[in-house]
């Protein structure tokens, strides 16, 4: 085992001073550009261009950033159901079918599959808007704490 390769890799990138970055920059990095396209009740579509900063190294679409957007992008449409949107994940999965590369335009599509008193079960759906065709889902379920009664 190449212990010092393992580290070079996981320290690379490591070589801002994070505790200097804006207030959920982390949040803005990957939102930034994303637009709403369609709210509706249990349903929120949004799209956005992948950019440079988006690719990993395989110059496609980082996985990473995909997560975020299905955090975030289903998180929103609890609001669309009615509920509260502070809630914490409990369970975010992601099927991978395709890959996306920079300047692709991509379409996510988010659901409210269930809003309850103390659970929200969302998806969110990742297309390229040329062709349609699926380049990845994602399933998302969240803890919603109950409203204090005093």
């Amino acid at each position: 085992m190449e212990v010092e390769k393992v580290k070079r890799y996981l320290e690379s990138s490591a070589t801002i001073d994070g505790d200097k970055l804006p207030l959920r920059f982390f949040e803005r990095l990957i939102m930034h550009g994303l637009r709403v396209e369609l709210i509706e009740t249990n349903r929120v579509v949004c799209s956005f261009k992948v950019t440079p900063r988006l690719l990993n190294e395989g110059n496609y679409l980082h996985s990473g950033a995909v997560a975020t957007f299905v955090d975030l992008v289903s998180s929103a449409a609890i609001y669309t159901a009615g509920g509260t949107f502070v809630g914490t994940s409990v369970e975010i999965n992601i099927s991978f079918m395709d890959a996306a590369h920079a300047d692709e335009d991509i379409e996510i599509e988010a659901k409210a599959l269930h809003v309850g008193k103390a659970v929200a079960v969302l998806s969110a759906e990742f297309r390229k808007k040329s062709t349609g065709k699926i380049i990845a889902q994602g399933r998302h379920t969240m803890y919603l704490p109950l409203p204090s009664k005093m």
